[in-house]
C-alpha cells in the first residue's frame, strides 16, 4: 500500500492586510516539519493547493528537510474554503477581513470573541439552509476536496497499472489546509458534519495526516499528527 501526507500549512498572518502568506512562527513550523520529515521516509511526490501559503509551508519545509525537492504538481482542489466570503455572508462587516481581523486582535480575549463568531458562521455555511448565499456551498466544498484526493490515487493506481520498470510511488505529501482535510477525513470514517467541524477545530499548523490506500482501499493511519512542535516547546503548537 503507498501513503499519503496530508499537510495543513504553517501559522498563516491572521489579522494583517494579507492573511495568506506565513507569519514568521508559520515559516519556521515548516522547517521544523522538513527537519523532522528526515527521520521520516522521503516524498516520491507532491501535491499543493495554490494558495499562497500552501506554496510558502512547502519552501520552508524543503528548507528544513535539506533534500531534493520531488516532482510538484499544484492542485485547486485542495484549496481551502472561502472563510472571508463564509464569514461575510453571517455577517456583512467581515467583508473587509483585514480590519474586522485587526479591530477584534485588540480586544480582550480575542481569541475567544473570533473563534465565536467564526464558529458561527462556520455553522450557517454547513447547515445548508443558505447555499445561495455563497460563492461555494459545503456541500461543493466537500465534493471539490474528495475529488481530488479521488484524483490523486486513481492517478497513481493508472501509473502502477501501466508503467513497467518504473519504482512505483509509495509516499505522497499534499500540502493543505485544514477544511480540506477535516472534510477527506470525514469522508474515509463516514463522520457527520457535527463531528467534521470537530476535527477542524483541532488540526494544528504544519499537523501531519497520514493515509493509505490501495486498488480497493482507503483508510487513515494517523489524523493531526504535530510531533515535531512539541518536541521544540508548547509556544510553537497554533490553530490559526
Amino acid at each position: 500500500m503507498s501513503a499519503i501526507y496530508l499537510i495543513r500549512h504553517g501559522q498563516a498572518s491572521f489579522g494583517k492586510a494579507d492573511y495568506d502568506q506565513l507569519s514568521e512562527k508559520g515559516n519556521s513550523q515548516s522547517q521544523l516539519l522538513g527537519k523532522f520529515w528526515q527521520a521520516l521516509p522521503a516524498p516520491d511526490k507532491i501535491f499543493l493547493g495554490d494558495l499562497l501559503r500552501h506554496e510558502q509551508t512547502l519552501e520552508n519545509f524543503i528548507e528544513g528537510y535539506q533534500g531534493a525537492k520531488p516532482s510538484t504538481v499544484l492542485h485547486s482542489g485542495f484549496n481551502e474554503f472561502n472563510h472571508v466570503d463564509m464569514l461575510s455572508s453571517y455577517d456583512a462587516q467581515w467583508k473587509n477581513f483585514a480590519l474586522m481581523a485587526s479591530k477584534t486582535s485588540q480586544q480582550p480575549d480575542a481569541n475567544r470573541l473570533f473563534q465565536k463568531e467564526f464558529s458561527l458562521a462556520l455553522k450557517r455555511w454547513v447547515s445548508g439552509k443558505y447555499d445561495n448565499d455563497y460563492i461555494e456551498s459545503w456541500s461543493q466544498f466537500k465534493k471539490r476536496c474528495i475529488t481530488a484526493l479521488q484524483n490523486v490515487v486513481n492517478q497513481e493506481l493508472i501509473l502502477k497499472k501501466s508503467v513497467n520498470n518504473i519504482k512505483p510511488t509509495q509516499n505522497i505529501c499534499i500540502f493543505t489546509s485544514g477544511g480540506a482535510i477535516s472534510v477527506i477525513i470525514q469522508h474515509i470514517l463516514g463522520l457527520t458534519d457535527e463531528n467534521t467541524l470537530a476535527v477542524l477545530q483541532q488540526l494544528r499548523n504544519t499537523g501531519v495526516t497520514k493515509l493509505f490506500f490501495s486498488k480497493n482501499k482507503l483508510t487513515v493511519d494517523y489524523l493531526n499528527n504535530y510531533a515535531h512542535l512539541t518536541q521544540a516547546g508548547a509556544d510553537w503548537v497554533t490553530f490559526k
